[in-house]
């Protein structure tokens, strides 16, 4: 498959959040990475799964479903049904211990492959769950739909990014500052 440049404005972040900022807010236009096999390489390439998983019909449709129920969950962390539907997805792959020459070691293994990347997509969130559940956040700014995983020394980030959703804000507000002086 061609190289394809990934559009995001943002890369980079935790797996499972990375996922979910597969659909972002440009010029008050919602745009989704994940429309097409292409956009599902992009995603797979840019989180280094490429090698080991399949761009295809199948994979898109599961990656669909396990970008879902990471939104469902992250907009509502306490709710059961949300949490529900990333177990569900979670039941697709599971932890196979081994040992390598190097030592002990762990492998994820699916019944079916296609569910692989939505199932790194949501072991990875329980990671952050089980670290610092208050430091996964969605951008302060109001039309922005991004979520990030805030590595501040204070934890304070509220912008996904303080050249774009960041300078908006600022911007705002001086100006309506200026409009009342």
């Amino acid at each position: 498959m061609p190289a394809l440049s990934d559009p995001r404005p943002l890369t980079g972040e935790p797996v499972s959040l990375d996922l979910l900022n597969t659909r972002w807010m440009q010029d008050g236009v919602r745009q989704d990475l994940l429309t097409g096999v292409d956009g599902l390489h992009i995603w797979l390439t840019a989180n280094g799964l490429a090698d080991r998983f399949t761009a295809d019909a199948a994979t898109l449709e599961r990656t669909l479903t396990a970008r879902e129920a990471l939104a469902v969950l992250v907009d509502g962390p306490g709710d059961p049904t949300a949490a529900a539907r990333v177990d569900a997805v979670l039941g697709h792959g599971r932890i196979r211990a081994t040992l390598t020459t190097e030592g002990p070691g762990e492998e994820a293994e699916f019944a079916d492959p296609a569910w692989g990347p939505g199932w790194i997509a949501a072991r990875g969130h329980l990671d952050l769950l089980r670290t610092a559940p208050d430091r996964i956040r969605a951008c302060a700014h109001e039309a922005c739909i991004l979520h990030f995983f805030d590595t501040s020394r204070n934890g304070t980030r509220r912008w996904c990014s303080m050249a774009l959703c960041g300078n908006r804000a600022k911007a705002s507000r001086h100006y309506a500052r200026s409009r009342e002086a």
